[in-house]
């Protein structure tokens, strides 16, 4: 609840400081590695939005697939944290994408 409570109050403040009536929409991106349960923020969010000026936006959301790249440079999908290269089994995986959670564009009136 608390990250779609941070969402909305930085739309929020966004939208006020160019005096704005409302936001008609907000685009998110969220990485499949970021730990956040989709269906869960999905809940959060249509509660936060309740009397705020995103009550009526459209909220889009960009899923981002996880992606590691191993010491031996191989790029691999990543589907959760903890996945070895499947090159070489190797854990030691730097993670390229798919940890994101960031407000991608709000669209006020």
């Amino acid at each position: 609840m608390s990250i779609a409570q941070s969402i909305v109050e930085l739309a929020e403040e966004q939208a006020r400081s160019r005096h704005s009536e409302a936001v008609e929409e907000l685009e998110l991106e969220i990485g499949r590695l970021a730990g956040v349960e989709l269906h869960t923020l999905d809940f959060a969010l249509e509660s936060a939005v309740k009397g705020s000026l995103l009550e009526h936006a459209s909220i889009v959301r960009h899923i981002i697939d996880g992606e590691g790249m191993c010491t031996g440079w191989q790029t691999f999908p990543m589907e959760t944290l903890f996945t070895p290269c499947p090159a070489c089994g190797s854990y030691c995986v730097k993670i390229i994408k798919g940890k994101e959670l960031r407000v991608k564009s709000i669209v006020i009136k």
